[in-house]
């Protein structure tokens, strides 16, 4: 029984040492004592029925208890289902009532009340939170503010330390000691977080990962008892494995199972760390790129992928594009008129992944703003990082959309004086002066070709929090948008009046 441990790395193997090895050895794991008939596993491994039977009733027994439900609600210490949490008597998982779990309720706060309501309070201990996102929209500056709030007392914080797994960069204490300086709830605290109370270690490559996330990682939560763990990020080093062996084996089909299993054993360790030790585990996620089919029709082909103009029997030519060459000079409503209707893009099945994905990811529902393209256009959409297998690993994930907001030539006033240039200066200092500089002039310049112009000139990034989906808040509405944010020299705060 190769999982016996693993399952219940408590049980007493001391009275079944004489059949282990032999279950071993024909590969009888827990759950075939717990379904399979006793004489079969018997026969299979050629033991004593009696003692086969013996053991499958002391396993059931130890997994009743270990949920509640080996003896009555008056069950005292001496019962397996009776754990002790701090000299208190404590009922397994499934003797607990509604009540009891709402009074166990902690969450770890954002240090912002937008954000906090957005998810049911903060963020949770006891689960698996993803917080998921492109380059730049936000994700570590959100992650060290959660490593300084959860040492705060409630109802902030837990008033524990904190543990940052690092798999791209180190701990970055110079933003962290910015946040500490300059957040208005964190500055004028006479005991503020300490940059000593947050562990840290690093993993470099994908067999390092593992061995500390397997063997390192629960001595360091059972010794220090921080209420936060963050791995940052959690795909980094399974990207890097596969990009890096050439031929690629690590696309074909055995590899990639193989994967799904390392995910789906990884996302077990994970919840099993949280729950022992009562600590939120955030883990950072990348995204890539994806691309919705497109249906072309012989008569609108595009002029790069239209046919040589040498004659070839039964082949037929598409006809030029009637669009000059000056056309972004155009305005936009004329541009509508003269493109030609394009075959329209079938949709995909409801059973389909391309359908479903819409749901789970973050990225293909959104609706459009006054000042900002499609985020449902195809430039636009994003997948998270390792798949489904790891979707169904997690309990919420958090997506962070970054977008381009577009704002037409003529409008240098509003350009002039947006809050996103007043935070670029607050936020990098000399740098961030500089840039807005060029933003306001920029602006300028973008006025003297007229309102009438329809060319579009950016902005600034603006951002969305957006929950996808979690089981103790509601998600982000269909065709929602989220919370708008920004990032700023204090780490990260909600926009009012924005059009989430």
């Amino acid at each position: 029984m190769t999982d016996l441990l693993h399952i219940l790395p408590n049980f007493s193997t001391a009275d079944y040492s004489h059949l282990i090895p032999s279950l071993e050895k024909h590969l009888i794991t827990c759950t075939d004592l717990l379904t399979l008939e006793a004489t079969d596993i018997a026969k299979r491994a050629q033991l004593p029925v009696l003692d086969v039977r013996k053991l499958v009733g002391a396993i059931l027994t130890q997994l009743q208890g270990q949920l509640g439900l080996g003896g009555s609600n008056g069950a005292t210490t001496s019962q397996p289902g009776v754990q002790t949490v701090g000299g208190k008597a404590e009922q397994g998982v499934l003797r607990r009532s509604g009540n009891d779990l709402s009074r166990q309720w902690s969450t770890i706060s954002t240090l912002d009340d937008d954000l906090d309501a957005a998810l049911g309070g903060g963020i949770p201990t006891g689960y698996i939170t993803e917080i998921t996102g492109e380059s730049g929209a936000g994700k570590t500056q959100l992650l060290l503010t959660l490593l300084l709030s959860a040492q705060l007392p409630p109802p902030h914080g837990l008033s524990r330390p904190t543990l940052y797994i690092s798999t791209e960069h180190a701990l970055p204490t110079t933003r962290l000691t910015q946040l500490l300086r300059t957040h208005p709830l964190l500055a004028p605290l006479p005991s503020p977080p300490s940059l000593s109370r947050i562990l840290t270690l690093q993993t470099p490559d994908l067999e390092s990962q593992d061995h500390i996330l397997h063997y390192q990682l629960p001595v360091a939560l059972a010794r220090h008892q921080p209420a936060l763990l963050v791995i940052d990020s959690i795909a980094a080093n399974y990207r890097a494995e596969t990009s890096s062996r050439t031929p690629t084996p690590s696309t074909h089909p055995a590899a990639l199972a193989q994967r799904a299993a390392d995910l789906v054993r990884l996302g077990q360790l994970l919840r099993a760390l949280a729950r022992q030790h009562d600590c939120a585990v955030v883990v950072a996620n990348q995204v890539g790129d994806r691309f919705a089919p497109v249906a072309l029709s012989p008569s609108h082909t595009p002029r790069h992928l239209a046919l040589p103009s040498s004659p070839v029997p039964g082949w037929q030519h598409s006809s030029p594009s009637p669009l000059p060459r000056d056309v972004h000079a155009w305005p936009a409503q004329s541009l509508a008129a003269a493109a030609p209707t394009s075959t329209p893009t079938p949709h995909p099945s409801a059973l389909t992944l391309d359908h479903q994905q819409r749901f789970f990811t973050g990225w293909g529902d959104a609706a459009p703003s006054a000042h900002t393209p499609d985020p449902s256009s195809d430039h636009n959409l994003k997948t998270p990082s390792l798949g489904v297998v790891w979707a169904n690993q997690i309990a919420c994930r958090i997506a962070l959309v970054k977008e381009a907001a577009y704002l037409r030539r003529g409008d240098a006033a509003t350009v002039a004086h947006d809050t996103s240039t007043v935070d670029l200066e607050s936020t990098a200092g000399d740098a961030g002066v500089a840039a807005a500089a060029v933003l306001r002039a920029s602006a300028g310049r973008a006025g003297d070709s007229g309102p009438e112009r329809a060319e579009w000139a950016p902005r600034a990034w603006r951002r969305w929090m957006r929950v996808v989906f979690a089981p103790w808040v509601e998600g982000v509405r269909a065709g929602g948008r989220g919370v708008e944010f920004e990032v700023w020299r204090g780490g990260v705060r909600g926009v009012r009046g924005g059009d989430g």
